[in-house]
């Protein structure tokens, strides 16, 4: 392709991925063409045929002596679009998508969840057959408003085993964690409103978030939770409406939020007009209880959210809130103007499965296992010049910096051709500085293939 056929394209394409995020909207004007020219760097020859383009493909329409604006109905929102430009090879979109279409012969060392032959297995053939006998409401009905009362009854048992006290009818069950968190972001946000997450964090919250059109800004997160005075900083500079963290095992360090921390951080929270989103999906895999934010604060401020698709099943999609009584009825509106009832039948499965005698020792045999495999996975990268940000004392991430001068976004499209599924630590980064990290899934991270592939990536 010639070189002034490629500037076109290039100013077709600029102007259609601000129409895509909505920059431009239906109606509005875009630049001149020549302020487009200097913003570009091209020449006003160049603006005019890309524009002439966009009209004919009836995107863009024209008015005698006013300008060029954009034509036709708003655009479908596109994520990809929202917030700095990413490699879609790399970004927390495109690591979900290859995750979960990936064959089952491919090796996903960088996806977020247990192999199936970890899960809870044996306990979710026995609630469905014991489901397969209930009577026909449970098959066929909706579920009240809350949710599944006796599956909510023991959320609230196991929450006051970890300092939460919180009645059932404080906590509503959801779809899944993800839908949690969708319902609170319409509850507590409007659009530019700014939410603080850690730096790095789950990569779904920023697309999350994107989604709901804030503004996003990252606290760099230690060993012990987030920088206190970064943190500090950041209510005083951005007002934040939401902070949103995992405080029992943290995704993607592994890291645990200390007591210090966490008194620190709620009396920062105390002089502004903060909510904390606390995930705690990873509860059961903790060998010894992190600090619960939701536990020192009461449910005052902090919104306890979680799910069961890491230990017992991802096929039936099961969450939960837990907040402030006088929180809980807005939460359910939007619930049922958004999804009208939750499923008796996913609730009633997880119930059983959780409280069979099977499940505690599936979870202890869950964790030996994963302990085991983050000795041995640690020792695996290390060997190839791959070194822990710090040793997790529980749960399945390890956060890694690769060897001087690599780039994880090069490794992971160099690995996936040979079938390797890589998590580089920019699709975690708000910032954009975790360029030589990945996180490895340690119970995905068996198969030696794995390391030779790397090895012969990093040219180790």
């Amino acid at each position: 392709m010639k070189r002034g056929a490629t500037l076109i394209r290039t100013v077709m394409g600029e102007v259609q991925s601000r129409i895509a995020s909505r920059t431009y909207t239906p109606g509005a004007r875009i630049p001149s063409m020549r302020a487009m020219a200097q913003a570009m760097h091209v020449s006003v020859s160049t603006v005019l045929e890309a524009y002439e383009r966009l009209m004919a493909e009836g995107v863009l329409s024209s008015r005698p002596g006013s300008g060029y604006y954009v034509a036709g109905p708003v655009a479908p929102l596109a994520l990809t679009e929202l917030g700095p430009r990413l490699d879609r090879e790399v970004d927390p979109l495109w690591i979900s998508r290859q995750s979960l279409e990936s064959s089952s012969e491919a090796l996903k060392p960088g996806c977020g969840w247990l192999p199936a032959s970890w899960m809870h297995e044996a306990g979710v053939r026995k609630a469905l057959r014991i489901a397969a006998r209930s009577d026909t409401l449970q098959l066929t009905e909706y579920a009240s408003p809350l949710g599944h009362p006796p599956l909510r009854q023991f959320l609230s048992r196991r929450l006051a085993g970890s300092g939460v006290e919180v009645p059932l009818e404080q906590i509503m069950l959801t779809d899944s964690g993800t839908q949690a968190i969708d319902l609170i972001c319409r509850f507590l946000l409007e659009p530019g409103d700014t939410v603080l997450v850690d730096d790095p964090c789950y990569f779904n919250f920023h697309a999350l978030l994107k989604a709901h059109r804030v503004n996003i800004v990252g606290v760099p997160y230690t060993q012990n939770g987030p920088d206190i005075d970064a943190f500090g900083a950041a209510l005083l500079k951005h007002a934040p409406r939401l902070y949103m963290t995992n405080s029992g095992i943290h995704n993607p360090t592994g890291a645990t939020l200390s007591p210090v921390t966490a008194h620190r951080l709620l009396k920062l929270a105390d002089t502004s007009n903060l909510v904390i989103v606390e995930d705690d999906i990873f509860a059961d895999f903790e060998r010894t209880p992190a600090p619960r934010l939701s536990a020192f604060d009461g449910l005052n401020r902090v919104i306890q959210i979680g799910s069961f698709s890491k230990t017992i099943s991802a096929a039936i999609r099961c969450g939960y809130i837990a907040t402030r009584g006088d929180w809980i009825e807005s939460l359910v509106d939007l619930k049922i103007a958004t999804t009208f009832g939750a499923g008796r039948l996913a609730a009633g499965i997880i119930h059983q499965a959780i409280t069979d005698s099977g499940y505690r020792k599936h979870l202890e045999s869950v964790r030996l296992r994963l302990a085991e495999a983050m000795d041995s996975t640690v020792a695996r990268l290390q060997a190839v010049g791959i070194k822990p940000w710090i040793i997790p004392r529980a749960g399945m991430y390890v956060w890694c910096q690769l060897p001087e001068g690599k780039d994880a976004a090069t490794l992971a499209r160099a690995c996936l051709k040979e079938g390797v599924l890589l998590a580089p630590g920019n699709a975690f980064s708000q910032s954009m500085t975790a360029g030589d990290y990945l996180r490895f899934n340690v119970a995905q991270a068996e198969d030696t293939r794995i390391y030779e592939v790397l090895k012969r990536a990093l040219g180790a």
